[in-house]
């Protein structure tokens, strides 16, 4: 099956844009597994060069092609250095044969320039190597952090089937040596060719034709060298391609070892509080020493790979020096070469072996960036799903809009489903007036929160749209507030900036919620996520809505580890602070309908979850705001009017 083609996509005001990922083509029927396994590789690695190589597009980063063109005329010059001192090589080799001081001493001098100038050009390349790595790693890191944070996909990926767990990991690592190693390979690549090609003229040149005596009769074999040094790599390099064919998938499996494990550690340190007060150390030592002897037992693999490969990378480095002197030694006996000729030859045959020997050396880092490489295409491939979902493509999406006259939210045929087209809210159609508090109840499990996350825009499955009033700024508070690190002052204004209010404004705000003990905290630089309880990240949260002042608040379980007292203040302080919000509530505690003027309950059914009731906790004209037939229950008629 052939590779799905990458192309360039230009957008219509000519800038390069991201070309479309291949699609995935349906296996043929009768492959074998290992068949598949390769045609899921192939895709992968060629969904990383769809990305990875608009660095070098008109998008990507202003120095790439001369940082390119840079390196490779670097590799010429050191070529050209290195040739050089082969050729002084063999001079100076004559010249210690002829016992000729004065040449000697000459040579001496020449040889000082030519190692200084192989140095400096050898830092240079260094560099401009490196840059690239860098500038390349910067761009693709910039790529994929966007996509990743667009449009809450970073907590989409915890809602869809895929392979991409330790989405961190992956950029952090995995990009790192995707990146890296590319531009190793390229200039071991280059430079390999480029010194077999000159080095091989020169074996050819000095070696001449080998004539060997067999059974009475001679045999002649022209440039005997090159010969010898091709079969000596074909050998070292078929052995190594056969001693390390399992390198790519124990590389893989290290890798992704390695992510668990560290994910494991960070469960830890984010949820210490509740496994401390649990006492869970325990059964969370008995979780890690299992990630971690899986690390050991990846590992264990990945050394018995690194010393088979050994044998053969020594084994070659010891070998290759002394089989041209060998090859060359009946020669400089029978004195049709010079001792000169017969080190420039041994010196030439080295550099062609390790030129073609290139793999030998770099094949466990080719397998390690494979497996790195598909690691990051995955995240990738995910990402495309989410992408495709945002468009409509391949399954249903929750259209975002604009409402039409005053109303501040209309659910308009809303259904809520999963990822995969399964049902959790059925066809719901509610209009919410400016001002009105919404209170969503309904059993656990019934799909309130989902509802309310589908609102808020980060649950994109279903169909239907949710409308808001053009120019109004939504706020969303969940049941676990987020605590950024930093000052005590970032975490109140988060998710704005903590300059756009001063300490003061600050201070006053902490004790309207309750939090006066920490006005003088403010500047204080602290694990703030550690530090608060729960119920003081819940007022913290209340903090926050009274300086960003937002029109739609959308609470989500937000008081719920707040007891009764502390509840009915921070919902009266939100009642007098921000009288003219639109709130949307989901809650189970029925304490909290005095608050709200509307009630509106889900009963999960099969099919998905039905809005079953929708009444008026607080009287506010005749204008029904539930439409559809289908409801049990009516808001009952006013006093006075017919029902």
């Amino acid at each position: 099956m052939n590779r799905p083609p990458i192309q360039e996509v230009l957008a219509e005001t000519g800038e390069p844009v991201e070309a479309p990922p291949p699609e995935m083509v349906e296996p043929e029927p009768g492959l074998s597994p290992e068949e598949l396994e390769q045609l899921k590789r192939d895709y992968l690695l060629t969904r990383f060069w769809i990305s990875a190589r608009g660095f070098w597009g008109r998008g990507g980063g202003r120095l790439a092609w001369t940082l390119s063109f840079g390196l490779l005329a670097l590799i010429v010059l050191q070529i050209t250095f290195q040739y050089g001192i082969n050729v002084w090589n063999r001079s100076i080799f004559d010249a210690i044969e002829k016992k000729d001081a004065a040449k000697v001493f000459y040579l001496t001098g020449i040889f000082f320039p030519l190692a200084i100038g192989s140095v400096v050009i050898g830092v240079v390349q260094v560099f401009a190597r490196m840059s690239i790595q860098r500038r390349w790693r910067a761009w693709l890191t910039n790529s994929v952090v966007s996509r990743w944070l667009a449009n809450g996909r970073y907590y989409q990926l915890n809602l869809v089937d895929g392979d991409h767990k330790n989405p961190e990991y992956r950029i952090a690592e995995d990009l790192r040596v995707a990146t890296d190693a590319p531009v190793d390979f390229a200039a071991g690549v280059t430079q390999a060719f480029l010194s077999a090609a000159t080095f091989i003229v020169v074996l050819w040149t000095i070696g001449g034709a080998l004539t060997l005596s067999v059974g009475g009769s001679t045999v002649t074999i022209p440039g005997f060298l090159v010969i010898a040094a091709v079969v000596y790599a074909a050998i070292a390099s078929g052995s190594m391609m056969i001693i390390g064919r399992n390198f790519v998938s124990v590389s893989e499996s290290k890798n992704q070892a390695e992510a668990e494990y560290r994910y494991a550690l960070t469960r830890v340190r984010e949820n210490g509080e509740s496994i401390a007060l649990l006492g869970g150390e325990e059964e969370e030592r008995s979780g890690i020493d299992k990630s971690f002897g899986n690390v050991l037992r990846q590992w264990a693999r990945i050394c018995g790979q690194h010393m088979r490969t050994t044998v053969v990378s020594q084994g070659s480095s010891l070998i290759a020096p002394v089989i041209p002197i060998l090859l060359c030694a009946p020669k400089f006996l029978e004195g049709s070469m010079s001792l000169g000729q017969v080190m420039q030859a041994a010196s030439a045959f080295t550099i062609v072996q390790a030129a073609f020997g290139w793999l030998v050396d770099n094949y466990p880092r080719l397998a390690e960036w494979n497996a790195g490489a598909r690691r990051i295409a995955s995240l990738m491939m995910s990402l495309d799903g989410l992408e495709r979902a945002e468009t409509g493509e391949g399954i249903n999406r929750i259209e975002r809009g604009e409402t039409e006259g005053d109303a501040m939210v209309r659910l308009n045929e809303l259904s809520v489903t999963l990822n995969d087209g399964t049902a959790v809210v059925g066809e719901s159609e509610v209009v919410i007036e400016p001002g009105e508090r919404v209170l969503v109840a309904g059993e656990s499990g019934s799909g309130k929160s989902t509802l309310v996350r589908a609102i808020a825009g980060l649950w994109p499955w279903g169909s239907g749209s949710v409308d808001f009033h053009r120019d109004r700024r939504i706020f969303m508070l969940p049941q676990k507030p987020y605590v950024p690190t930093g000052t005590l002052r970032r975490a109140i204004a988060y998710p704005g900036a903590a300059e756009d209010w001063t300490v003061e404004q600050m201070a006053e705000t902490l004790e309207k919620v309750g939090l006066a003990h920490l006005k003088e905290k403010v500047e204080e630089d602290a694990p703030w996520d550690q530090t608060l309880s729960g119920g003081e990240k819940q007022r913290l949260a209340f903090a926050r809505l009274l300086l960003h002042r937002p029109d739609i608040i959308v609470l989500d379980e937000a008081t719920s580890a707040l007891d009764d007292t502390g509840q009915d203040n921070l919902m009266k302080l939100l009642h007098e602070e921000l009288k003219d919000a639109t709130i949307i509530s989901v809650a189970h505690r029925t304490e909290l309908e005095e608050f709200h003027s509307r009630k509106i309950t889900l009963e999960r059914r099969k099919g998905g979850a039905k809005l079953v009731s929708d009444i008026e906790l607080i009287p506010r004209g005749d204008k029904r705001r539930l439409l559809g037939g289908w409801l049990r229950h009516r808001r009952p008629p006013k006093p006075g009017k017919a029902a």
